[in-house]
């Protein structure tokens, strides 16, 4: 008797849930049904099946097929839904799109495999990442189940890390604390520095009163390395910017600004400087890149990848800024410390023009648009291992030998390598960078995320141009000392018009320096 009913219990199965394919459909493991899983007998409450791990089973539901979050692809660990085409009740055919399903590089349309009615969705619309396998909907054949499953639970599934004798499922109201691991504490009831999962993510509280979203694998992999996701500067890849475990995996901490006692200060800026040994081949040598030159190189292509960047330029004529310079300096004299230098005026100029277009100084925040009160200038200085970009703070509101201090401080530091202070590893609100040095004509440069705009600098050359009041045929054209400059945009922040509007009120300051004093 107990063979003849495994039997048909076996057959019940194999026809209700049979018929799923690619591991979207949840399908019972024969071996368990015979009993070939000592932990979960034909008897049990429970039943082990391929894509969820575990799964009740409720022999007075009518029939019906437990569907799991898809793999579309080989590489897809987990994706989000982005919509239901469908509500529950609605009947559908072969081919119909049930869903929308997100997944780190797409979004795939979720088609039914046969026809159906959905009985109950039990993962909704959102941004929160359901592993694959993960139930997200029971579907029926009769319109008339569907009221069978109103109150439907599944249970939760036991990681598939899980050793061979799995624990019993946690059901959603049990009070038991769950694994470390997964963190599954509320926000309101932990300190801010630990994270709060919501349908498998971690949202972390930062020191600033903003969050950061990352995966559950993303916090456990900050934890094996020791890294606070809160307090930690990580740029996330996942959908609307959520942190993934790879973006905690490839992350590499930038030099660390030095602390307040000079005795570690001076270890640390040793550190910094410490001499790497090339790897010399007879065909190649590889060289060596620093932590801080790693970082900065990840974060410049994740910039490249996913900032839409467009290119506006300008010439802008120097003889006036240049007449400018030489009457603050001949005032300051021989005494002062540093002089004023054209690239501290072009500086100034840059930050001016952010007055008269605030738009510019801004940063895409995924669903809105910040717009910063002041503006801080993230000046890139010096060359290869040596090249560093500080920020120098509120420029619109400072003075001009301010500026030329604290650069030739940074210059001075960066020669040094006693790179000090916090303002070498800060972000600003745009960067500022000036080739003419090396007699580069113009540049299009990287946007430093989360920035919009980043402007560069050409070389200062004499140019014959039109004159604007000549007298005579003879008298037509002149010589001016002219500059090109290329601003970079992100397009989701700064349009075209916005984007010229910046450049012509960075000409006209550069033109007029008198308006820099307004």
């Amino acid at each position: 008797m107990a063979s003849s009913s495994s039997s048909k219990l076996l057959n019940l199965a194999l026809r209700r849930y049979g018929t799923s394919t690619g591991g979207a459909m949840a399908r019972f493991s024969p071996s368990s049904l015979r009993g070939g899983n000592s932990s979960y007998p034909i008897s049990s409450n429970f039943i082990s099946f391929q894509g969820i791990k575990q799964c009740r089973w409720f022999a007075s539901y009518p029939p019906h097929e437990v569907i799991g979050m898809p793999s579309l692809s080989p590489t897809m660990e987990a994706g989000t839904i982005a919509s239901w085409n469908m509500d529950e009740g609605s009947s559908f055919s072969a081919g119909d799109v049930l869903c929308e399903i997100e997944t780190d590089k797409a979004t795939v349309s979720f088609e039914a495999q046969d026809d159906g009615v959905i009985a109950k969705i039990l993962a909704q619309a959102g941004p929160n990442e359901i592993n694959c396998g993960v139930p997200i909907l029971i579907t029926v054949d009769d319109k008339e189940h569907v009221g069978a499953f109103k109150d439907y639970v599944i249970e939760a599934a036991a990681s598939p890390a899980a050793s061979s004798s799995p624990e019993p499922a946690v059901v959603a109201s049990s009070t038991s604390p769950p694994p470390a691991s997964e963190i599954p504490v509320q926000a309101a009831s932990v300190p801010s520095s630990q994270p709060a999962v919501d349908g498998g993510d971690v949202t972390i509280a930062t020191r600033d009163g903003g969050k950061v979203i990352a995966s559950p694998l993303a916090w456990t992999v900050a934890k094996e390395k020791g890294l606070d996701l809160s307090s930690i500067a990580i740029v996330g890849t996942g959908p609307d910017g959520r942190i993934v475990a790879d973006d905690v995996r490839e992350y590499i901490p930038l030099a660390a600004a030095a602390p307040a006692a000079p005795a570690v200060s001076t270890t640390a800026a040793a550190a910094t400087t410490k001499p790497l040994t090339p790897t010399v081949t007879e065909s190649y040598t590889d060289v060596p890149q620093t932590d801080a030159m790693i970082a900065t190189a990840n974060l410049l292509t994740f910039s490249k990848q996913t900032i839409p960047h467009y290119y506006l330029t300008v010439d802008v004529t120097l003889d006036a800024l240049i007449a400018l310079r030489g009457s603050l300096n001949a005032a300051l004299g021989e005494k002062s410390a540093s002089s004023i230098s054209l690239n501290d005026l072009l500086i100034k100029a840059a930050a001016c023009a952010m007055k008269s277009c605030p738009s510019a100084n801004a940063s895409w925040m995924g669903d809105s648009v910040r717009m910063y009160d002041n503006v801080d200038v993230n000046v890139v200085m010096g060359s290869g291992n040596n090249l560093y970009s500080p920020v120098l703070n509120n420029v619109g509101s400072r003075g001009l030998k301010s500026i030329a201090e604290e650069l030739s401080l940074n210059q001075k530091n960066i020669e040094e390598g006693t790179i000090q202070g916090e303002n070498f590893a800060a972000v600003g609100t745009v960067t500022f960078m000036n080739l003419g040095m090396y007699g580069v004509k113009s540049c299009a440069p990287i946007i430093r995320a989360p920035q919009a705009v980043a402007l560069a600098l050409g070389a200062a050359e004499n140019r014959v141009v039109p004159k604007e009041n000549g007298e005579g045929e003879n008298d037509i054209y002149e010589t001016k000392v002219v500059l090109t400059a290329t601003l970079s945009c992100d397009h989701r922040v700064v349009d075209g018009a916005v984007g010229a509007q910046y450049l012509s009120a960075f000409k006209a300051a550069v033109e007029k320096p008198e308006m820099l004093l307004l």
